[in-house]
C-alpha cells in the first residue's frame, strides 16, 4: 500500500472517534501485551542478530522496558483519560472548569537502530493510550527488529489503528512531506533539525530524543572502584550505542591514572581480557558505523582496547587518555564503546570543557561531596543527571525522559508518555442563574472600588 494510502486510512480512522473509547484503547494495550508475550524469543533473535544483544542485556533494557510501561498504561489508563476538574475563577462565577484530555489525531513515530525494539514499541504504547493512531517507521539499519517489529504491530492492530512502514531515508522524506498531528523521533541532531523543518511547514508538535556528549565528572573524594565498575557498565551498555551512555570522563589529576587503571580492570572483569569472546559483550550496529569508530582512534596510543573485527561488526571496549578537546574523540558525541579521559585541575577547567558543547542529554558526576555535586547539578543544563552512577534516571518511568537544546525537545515516559500524547483541551460550563452586568458596555466612568477588589483575588 501507498505511504499516502496509508496516511488517509488513518486519518478516516481517526474521525471515527472510535480511538477516543477509553475500553477501545485498554483493549488495544491488553492485546498488544498478549501478543508481545508471545513474541519474546522472536525478539531476542532478532535483537541478537542486529546488535548481538546478550539475551539478559535484551530483555532488560527493550522487553521489559515496554512492558512495565504497558503495565503502567494499562493500569493508570482510565484515570488519566477522565476529565480533570478545575478550580474555578471567581471571574467566572458561576462556572464548571475542567480540562478534558483529548488525543492529537494521527501520530508519526520514526525510531533508531541502538534500541530498535523498545524506542519503537515504548512510545506506540503512549500514543495509543492517548487515543491516537500511529505510523512507526522503524530503522532500516535493525532490519530483523523491524521485521518483528512489524509482525507484532500487525498481529496487534487494525492496520488503520497502528501500522509499521518500513523502508530507508526515502520512505521517512516520503512520510515527512505528509502532514500529522504528532511527530516523534529519536535519533540524531542533524537529522532531527530535517524533520523539524518538515513539521514546522504544518505547525506539528514534536517530541524529539537526541543525545549529546554526556560529561562524566569524577573528583578525587569518589570511590574509584565503584566509580569506574558503574561507568564501565553505563558507558559499554549495548556497546556503548545509548544516547545518554558517558560521552567523555573528566577526572580530578590526582585520581586520573588512578581510575583508568580502575575502569581497564573493571572492563576486564566485565568482558574479559578478550571481549570479543564474551556473551555479555555486544556489537556495533551497522558498517558505517563501524568505520567511524575505527576512524576515531585511527593513529592514537590507546590505554586499553581498539580491537576489531570488520567482518563480525566487533569493536572492543576502548579507553585513551586525550589532553584537550582537540582529539576526534571529542569533536561530537562518540556512540560507541570509545571512553576518553581527560584531566583536570580545578573547577574552572570543567566550565570550560563542558561549556565548549551543547546541552548533553544525560549528566554524572561522582564525588562524595555534597556541596559540589549540588553545584554541578544545578549549574548546568542537561535533559537528566545521576551523581555516583549513570543512566539510572532512564529506568524510573515516574521521571520525564528527554532532552533539551541540542539533545532534544519534550519528554515521554509513563505519564509522561500519555501527556505527550494529549492535548488537555480546557472547557468551562457556565452557570445562568446570575449574570452581573459590570462587564457589559457601557462601561461604567469610574471603578476603582472594581480595582481594589480585583487585586484582593
Amino acid at each position: 500500500m501507498k505511504i499516502s494510502d496509508i496516511h488517509l486510512k488513518q486519518h478516516a480512522f481517526f474521525k471515527t472517534q472510535q480511538t477516543k473509547n477509553i475500553q477501545f484503547r485498554k483493549d488495544s494495550l491488553i492485546r498488544f501485551q498478549a501478543v508481545l508475550k508471545e513474541e519474546e524469543n522472536a525478539i531476542n533473535q532478532a535483537l541478537f542478530a542486529d546488535l548481538g544483544k546478550p539475551e539478559f542485556e535484551a530483555y532488560l533494557t527493550e522487553y521489559f522496558v515496554v512492558m512495565s510501561e504497558l503495565k503502567t498504561m494499562i493500569k493508570n489508563l482510565e484515570r488519566w483519560a477522565m476529565p480533570k476538574r478545575i478550580k474555578s475563577s471567581l471571574l467566572n462565577f458561576p462556572s464548571k472548569d475542567y480540562l478534558l484530555p483529548e488525543p492529537y489525531g494521527c501520530c508519526l513515530q520514526i525510531s533508531p537502530w541502538n534500541y530498535p525494539f523498545q524506542l519503537s514499541l515504548a512510545t506506540v504504547i503512549g500514543a495509543v493510550a492517548a487515543g491516537n493512531t500511529v505510523v512507526l517507521k522503524p530503522s532500516e539499519h535493525a532490519p530483523k527488529t523491524a521485521e518483528v517489529v512489524a509482525n507484532i504491530i500487525a498481529k496487534s492492530f487494525d492496520p488503520q489503528h497502528v501500522t509499521v512502514v518500513k523502508g530507508d531515508e526515502t520512505a521517512a522524506k516520503e512520510l515527512l512531506q505528509l502532514r500529522w498531528d504528532h511527530i516523534i523521533f529519536t535519533g540524531s541532531t542533524k537529522i532531527a533539525k530535517i524533520i523539524a523543518k518538515a513539521a514546522a511547514v504544518h505547525l506539528t508538535p514534536t517530541i524529539l530524543e537526541l543525545g549529546g556528549k554526556n560529561p562524566c565528572i569524577v573528583d578525587a573524594s569518589a570511590s574509584i572502584q565503584l566509580s569506574a565498575k558503574r561507568i564501565v557498565w553505563g558507558k559499554f551498555l549495548n556497546c556503548g550505542q545509548t544516547c545518554i551512555a558517558p560521552d567523555y570522563v573528566l577526572a580530578e589529576a590526582s585520581i586520573k591514572d588512578q581510575l583508568i587503571e580502575a575502569i581497564i580492570n573493571e572492563i576486564k572483569h566485565a568482558f574479559g581480557e578478550d571481549a570479543s569472546m564474551s556473551a555479555s559483550y555486544g556489537r556495533i550496529a551497522h558498517n558505517k558505523h563501524f568505520d567511524r569508530m575505527v576512524y576515531l582512534v585511527r593513529d592514537t596510543e590507546l590505554a586499553h582496547g581498539g580491537d576489531h573485527n570488520a567482518t563480525t561488526k566487533y569493536f572492543g571496549p576502548t579507553v585513551l587518555e586525550v589532553n584537550d578537546c582537540s582529539h576526534p574523540t571529542m569533536e561530537e558525541e562518540i556512540f560507541g564503546p570509545i571512553l576518553p579521559v581527560l584531566a583536570y585541575k580545578n573547577e574552572d577547567e570543567i566550565d570550560t570543557i563542558i561549556e565548549q558543547y551543547e546541552r548533553p542529554l544525560g549528566f554524572y558526576v561522582f564525588s562524595k561531596r555534597k556541596k559540589f555535586i549540588k553545584r554541578i547539578l544545578t549549574q548546568y543544563s542537561y535533559g537528566g543527571g545521576v551523581a555516583n552512577d549513570s543512566l539510572i534516571q532512564f529506568a524510573n518511568d515516574n521521571l520525564p525522559f528527554g532532552g533539551v537544546g541540542h539533545s532534544g525537545m519534550g519528554a515521554y515516559h509513563g505519564k509522561y508518555s500519555f501527556d505527550a500524547f494529549t492535548h488537555y483541551k480546557p472547557f468551562i460550563k457556565r452557570g445562568t442563574w446570575i449574570d452581573p452586568s459590570i462587564r457589559y458596555a457601557p462601561y461604567p466612568k469610574s471603578f476603582n472600588w472594581l480595582k481594589k477588589l480585583l487585586k484582593n483575588i
